[in-house]
């Protein structure tokens, strides 16, 4: 705004100010005027666990046999308690210098490791899995002793402690796990989280679950975002068809606004005709859980989105699809629902 017209009025209270003072009323102190002090901004404590840090076990040293495996023959055990996973504070990521064991190339099951010198761009989808009793108090690779009841992971290669992200595909939740034990040498398998990861994830009683993990690093973002090459992504989709359902749980709930009703309005049957590209995004075995992530895509106006029911076992399962679409806005729409936490969606053949 021009300036002549801001002046007039910034003197006009002063000129109102000096009228008040006419008259019969009292003259002026000439005293400054009070000016409140400024808010105190006041920083919380930082979380804290409700969990006392677990200590060593002397009777979990050693016992090691040819490969580097602790008690192969005897089976890890899940804890009767759950844990309220929401009061355990993630691991803040930080620069941290390397652990003096753990962090050179090493040799299991015949099979040779190299620990990467360098994490930053590191993504990988596979099956984890997580370590409960057998392992709870006993030292880790790095030295430290492994805690169940902390956010914390071990990986063949990333760095002995580095940091990473794990972002279960089949519910979209996530958290950031301190990695500082070496394994799982398990085939198929990429990680294993500690106890309280896993309920985090989700997937206490399944006992595995397919991940994304993405290393992460000091000044980095560290929210959930794909990170997986978009190159070819409808091209490498498998098919998937009906008799590979699998159930979720439920992600991310929508925003207070949105209302059950809402999400019934929302549930439509396959579209008829030529259906094109399909692209199923989760099947789950309740049906609320589904109306909130159709909810969840509308929200983000994916307005192709859409709940078909199946018969699976006796059983109504809910599939989550979008479509039918071509295959350039495919790739695009597929970018943005992992985007949102649900994973990459899958080719669909029925």
């Amino acid at each position: 705004m021009n300036r002549h017209w801001r002046l007039p009025g910034l003197l006009l209270p002063l000129a109102l100010a000096a009228c008040a003072t006419t008259g019969g009323g009292a003259p002026s102190t000439g005293g400054s005027a009070h000016v409140p002090p400024p808010p105190v901004i006041t920083t919380p404590p930082p979380k804290s666990s409700p969990y006392p840090p677990a200590q060593e076990d002397p009777d979990k040293r050693g016992d090691y046999v040819a490969g580097g495996l602790f008690r192969p023959g005897v089976p890890d055990s899940v804890p009767e308690d759950i844990p309220d996973v929401d009061a355990i504070p993630e691991p803040d990521v930080r620069a941290e210098p390397r652990a003096p064991t753990g962090n050179r190339d090493y040799v299991v099951l015949g099979k040779q490791y190299r620990v990467l010198d360098d994490v930053a761009g590191y993504s990988e989808e596979g099956l984890a899995s997580y370590y409960g009793n057998k392992f709870h108090r006993r030292r880790t690779s790095s030295g430290e002793v492994y805690d169940m009841y902390a956010f914390t992971a071990a990986h063949k290669t990333l760095p002995l402690p580095s940091f990473a992200r794990v972002t279960n595909l089949e519910n979209g939740k996530s958290v950031v796990v301190r990695v500082n034990d070496r394994g799982p040498f398990h085939p198929g398998r990429i990680i294993d989280l500690s106890y309280a990861a896993a309920v985090k994830l989700g997937f206490r009683d399944k006992g595995s679950a397919r991940v994304r993990v993405e290393a992460l690093t000091p000044n980095q973002d560290t929210a959930a975002t794909p990170t997986s090459p978009l190159d070819g992504l409808l091209a490498g989709l498998p098919d998937r068809s009906a008799s590979t359902d699998t159930t979720a749980t439920s992600p991310t709930p929508p925003p207070a606004s949105a209302s059950t009703a809402s999400a019934n309005a929302h549930v439509t049957p396959a579209p008829a005709g030529n259906r094109g590209l399909i692209l199923q995004i989760a099947s789950f075995s309740d049906r609320r859980n589904a109306e909130q992530a159709l909810l969840r895509l509308r929200a983000a106006a994916i307005e192709q989105a859409w709940l078909e029911p199946a018969q699976r076992n006796g059983r109504t399962l809910w599939r989550l699809r979008v479509g039918p679409l071509n295959e350039a806005d495919g790739t695009e729409l597929a970018a943005r629902i992992a985007g949102l936490g649900f994973g990459t969606p899958t080719r669909v053949h029925d």
